[in-house]
């Protein structure tokens, strides 16, 4: 059952279009993360279905109803920022409160628990995030981990219909976000929460979501399952914003194509003709006999080595290879491709 329905929703600044005619449907009980480079438009897109952009162009409805009318207040959503906009001058237990104090206890009581006193229910959500007893900690005391668990508490406190997150863990280190993005998921799932967030950092999005929408300049570039969107993206601008970089010109007849790189198989039913084709780092494979390329660089990756190679015809290329048996910055190499790792872009439009 969908509960958030974007038709045609456009945002304009003056001349500027910073979204065009987005239409995007979320679930009930979906995870959706929004991708995109800075100026995408995503964060205009999620203040809109909050009610703190108003749109040019286009409806949100929720449950089915148009919300142009509906204040901020009123929408039943919760919202996260990046920069968590805790109280300093409240302890954790009162910054979670705040929330149900404003909504009256909200739509009902947490997981089903019958409705309770502000304080059970700011226990229960503490205790639900992993802050158990935190109630009376002053908010500078705590962790850049601690506060954004204290910031979804309060966002979840009132049982929003529909939670928005905004770049939820972008200050967070590295290995903090990784932890506390299977944390999120878990919680997510074990809520039955409705979740639309926006984030820049597409492995913290492929770890969340149940489906990612990439941003281009105000429109969809593309929208499916994480497996979807990385297995076939479906532009060179999504392929490079994934991160991929072996992108080239290609002429595709019958199970090859014709690149710089030489001759490069392609999947069965692939499209003829002028193409641009993505060849995935682990598709690029060392071998004895294939395109000479030597080594100009090497990044341990934990669980293999990435190399950057350059070959004698054609743009660089970026491999990956086991950690038994790397070659050396400066060796000379030699590679084929594997056309399982291998793409046919559409054309850009």
């Amino acid at each position: 059952m969908t509960l958030l329905q974007l038709e045609g929703v456009s945002v304009r600044f003056g001349e500027r279009a910073v979204v065009d005619s987005v239409d995007l449907a979320v679930a009930e009980h979906e995870t959706v993360c929004v991708l995109g480079p800075s100026g995408s438009g995503k964060s205009t897109l999620l203040r809109v279905v909050a009610g703190l952009q108003q749109v040019s162009g286009g409806r949100v409805l929720l449950d089915g109803a148009d919300q142009a009318a509906v204040p901020v207040h009123r929408r039943g959503v919760g919202l996260m920022f990046q920069d968590h906009q805790l109280f300093p001058h409240r302890d954790v237990g009162a910054n979670v409160s705040f929330g149900l104090r404003m909504r009256g206890g909200g739509r009902g009581a947490v997981l089903g628990a019958r409705r309770g006193s502000y304080a059970d229910r700011v226990a229960e959500l503490l205790e639900l995030v992993g802050l158990p007893g935190a109630q009376g900690r002053a908010v500078a005391s705590l962790s850049g981990g601690e506060q954004q668990r204290v910031a979804l508490a309060r966002a979840l406190a009132p049982s929003p219909r529909l939670l928005m997150l905004d770049e939820p863990l972008g200050q967070l280190d590295r290995g903090l976000r990784e932890r506390l993005v299977v944390e999120l998921r878990g919680l997510f799932s074990r809520l039955g929460t409705t979740v639309l967030a926006v984030t820049h950092d597409q492995g913290e999005a492929f770890a969340l979501a149940d489906r990612v929408v990439v941003m281009r300049e105000g429109r969809i570039a593309q929208a499916g399952t994480p497996l979807e969107v990385w297995q076939r993206p479906a532009s060179e601008f999504v392929a490079r914003f994934l991160g991929f970089e072996n992108v080239v010109p290609a002429t595709v007849a019958g199970p090859v194509a014709a690149t710089a790189w030489g001759r490069v198989p392609v999947p069965a039913g692939s499209p003829e003709g002028e193409q641009r084709l993505l060849v995935r780092p682990a598709g690029v494979v060392l071998c004895e006999a294939g395109l000479p390329c030597e080594v100009v660089s090497r990044t341990f990756r934990g669980t293999h080595v990435a190399l950057l190679l350059r070959p004698e015809n054609g743009p660089a290329l970026e491999a990956e290879c086991g950690l038994a048996g790397a070659p050396a910055v400066g060796e000379k190499v030699a590679v084929t491709f594997s056309p399982a790792e291998v793409v046919v872009l559409p054309p850009e439009e």
